[in-house]
């Protein structure tokens, strides 16, 4: 700073002593050309009045006795007849030249030219005589540029000699200037003993201060809420640098690599896990190339997706996601077995179908018996219709197909047209169905309602013992209705209620005398509650009956 402000003000006393003399040179030399046009006009004057009464005599006496300035007549065609400077005979015409032209106009002419060669200027004034020639008087001076390059000498001079008193000068108006500044408590700018002047600098520093204060507190508490959020995600989260050194690190990487690093940041992050699934995805990612890698660390499944850092064009880092899809995984399972069970399930009806019909179509069966054989296949092919309908529902309501608006619905109205339909049934065994708890009104889709309580009652009447009995209660409380289903079979067996609700299976089936199922039945109505934001639920001791209860939410 005492550099610049030093060096700030010779340059400002130099420039005021150059500009000044400058301006002081083209005021003076101004007036002088001004001066020196009135008086060459002045000359000009008398010596036209000499030609005029004289004629080429006055001109002869100038040859002996040159005259300061330079004449010279031309004629009404620009000839030159006589220059006291130059023979007239080897000068070009001269009618082209302003002053002449201009005077043989209007009688009078005036011009200046510089000359770049001499850096000379000069000026010409010409004035046409009574005899139609012209008289043109030039007079050659110093240009104001060549008079300025005279002084440049003398104002270098002047120059230096203040450039040096201002750097002594200025050192030390310098140095008592900084002296309070460097002395500003930069913590506690306001506390400082300064200037005046700078009173507002140190208060905007004090502003600032605070302002960078509560910036800096606002950081930590972002840094602490990044925590707080990284901690607390499901998904393990890896920042790395260009070296695979870890820069951040959540509990849940930790946890889903199975590491028991304390403090992972700046260790390389294949000592968390040296699977050559995870390192693969280390390598990919720092080399610029995204990549989705699958591997098992323990019983679990884990998905990394690893992807790099740029700045610009540079890999910079990587960053890493890793989620647990041990679900995900188990549900493709389950998904593959359905496949499999699907497959095994419409395979039985259709290969006793196929028998039965192949044998009456070569005609081995006896005539007596081909009414039993169709009646076998319309038996299959029942059970078959039976299954591909569960198939389809179930499907529908895992892929959220259902889009039947909703409405309200009578539950207990619902549950009585589903005794009707098993009446028969329950008749043909003796088991006796009884429903008490009147009416209650839920908000749904009823046809998806009226499947999951048909299966639920279907399954309490096909399971039962012979001469049993089903009691049906509907009851409202605590802002929920709850449908429960008793049978008195010989229950459910605690190692199997836990799977009851999974697609095609089936408890012991020979319980009761049941016939076999599709094993959707259950499966379906556990779908149909989710849908309807509702629950179900099962209790059996194993030995006495079971009880199911469905749970939806009031209207």
């Amino acid at each position: 700073m005492r550099r610049r402000i030093l060096i700030f003000s010779c340059l400002m006393a130099g420039a005021s002593i150059v500009l000044t003399a400058v301006l002081i040179y083209m005021a003076v030399y101004r007036n002088f050309a001004g001066l020196l046009r009135r008086e060459i006009a002045t000359e000009s004057d008398l010596i036209a009045a000499a030609v005029e009464l004289s004629g080429h005599d006055y001109l002869k006496s100038l040859e002996a006795n040159p005259p300061a300035v330079r004449i010279t007549l031309i004629d009404a065609e620009g000839t030159v007849l006589f220059d006291s400077g130059w023979d007239p005979s080897g000068m070009e015409n001269h009618l082209d030249r302003p002053e002449v032209r201009s005077a043989l106009e209007t009688g009078v002419g005036e011009d200046a030219r510089f000359s770049r060669t001499i850096s000379r200027q000069t000026f010409y004034r010409a004035q046409r005589l009574g005899d139609g020639r012209v008289l043109r008087v030039a007079v050659t001076t110093d240009s104001i540029f060549a008079s300025l390059l005279g002084l440049a000498l003398l104002t270098a001079l002047i120059a230096s000699g203040v450039f040096v008193s201002a750097a002594v000068i200025g050192t030390g108006v310098t140095r008592r200037i900084v002296e309070p500044i460097n002395r500003i408590n930069l913590d506690r700018p306001e506390e400082s003993p300064a200037y005046d002047e700078i009173a507002p600098l140190l208060s905007r520093m004090k502003k600032q201060n605070e302002i960078i204060s509560a910036q800096i507190d606002e950081i930590r508490q972002r840094q602490i809420e990044f925590r707080a959020i990284t901690d607390n995600m499901r998904e393990g989260l890896l920042l790395l640098d260009c070296d695979a050194r870890v820069l951040s690190c959540n509990k849940n990487a930790l946890r889903l690599l199975q590491s028991n690093a304390d403090d992972p940041v700046g260790k390389n992050a294949l000592a968390l896990n040296r699977s050559e699934t995870f390192s693969r995805a280390v390598e990919r990612a720092l080399a610029g190339i995204p990549s989705e890698e699958l591997t098992t660390p323990g019983e679990r499944y884990l998905q990394i997706f690893a992807n790099p850092v740029r700045d610009v064009d540079v890999v910079c880092g990587a960053v890493l996601v890793l989620l647990d899809v041990t679900e995900r995984e188990d549900r493709e399972r389950l998904r593959r077995e359905f496949t499999a069970n699907v497959s095994h399930e419409l395979k039985t009806p259709l290969t006793a179908i196929s028998g039965y019909a192949e044998i009456i179509a070569n005609e081995v069966a006896r005539h007596e018996d081909i009414p039993r054989f169709a009646g076998c296949i319309y038996a299959e092919a029942q059970r078959l219709i039976t299954l591909v309908g569960d198939i389809m529902t179930l499907s529908r309501l895992d892929e959220g197909g259902v889009r039947t608006p909703r409405e309200p619905v009578d539950l207990g109205h619902l549950v009585e047209c589903a005794i009707q339909r098993t009446r028969a049934a329950a008749a043909k065994r003796g088991i006796e169905v009884a429903f008490s708890g009147g009416s209650a009104e839920i908000n749904g889709i009823i046809r998806v309602i009226e499947e999951a309580v048909a299966n639920v009652l279907d399954n309490a009447v096909k399971y039962n013992v012979d001469g049993g009995s089903v009691s049906i209660a509907l009851a409202e409380k605590n802002g929920e209705i709850t449908l429960e289903i008793t049978d008195t079979g010989v229950g459910i067996p605690a190692s199997e209620q836990g799977r009851i609700f999974e697609r095609f299976y089936r408890a012991d089936r020979s319980r009761g005398g049941a016939e076999g199922g599709t094993g959707l039945g259950l499966s379906i109505a556990k779908h149909a509650m989710k849908l309807h934001g509702g629950r179900i639920e099962v209790k059996s001791d194993g030995k006495h009956g079971s009880t199911v209860t469905l749970t939806f939410p009031a209207a």
